[in-house]
């Protein structure tokens, strides 16, 4: 069974920074693109970073020189570096993965974390 299993997040202050990891376990015979969304109470979850399996990454303007999204395909995880938080930041973050395995290719989702930008 295939999972993908988030960590880091938590409280910060403004203009700190947070590494989220997300790591894809299971029967999986590759990872196409892997993302990162966000989302916040009474509003719908938005896009935060991407990257595809060659490494081409795409990001929300919002988040554009700040954030960077990166993988490591030997651990089959991606990681998001949020750098010069600022409190609009504040969301419950997750992590997708188009996954193929044996039986289907799949997008999965994880079961997001908490990043609370707060003075």
């Amino acid at each position: 069974q295939v999972q993908l299993v988030q960590s880091g997040g938590g409280l910060v202050q403004p203009g700190e920074s947070l590494r989220l990891s997300c790591a894809a376990s299971g029967s999986i015979l590759s990872i196409n693109t892997m993302g990162w969304y966000r989302q916040v109470p009474g509003k719908q979850r938005e896009l935060v970073a991407t990257t595809t399996g060659d490494d081409i990454t795409n990001y929300a303007d919002s988040v554009k020189g700040r954030f960077s999204i990166f993988r490591d395909n030997a651990k089959n995880t991606v990681y998001l570096q949020m750098n010069s938080l600022n409190p609009e930041d504040t969301a419950v973050y997750y992590c997708n993965a188009e996954i193929v395995t044996i039986r289907r290719t799949f997008t999965y989702w994880g079961q997001g974390t908490q990043v609370t930008v707060s003075s």
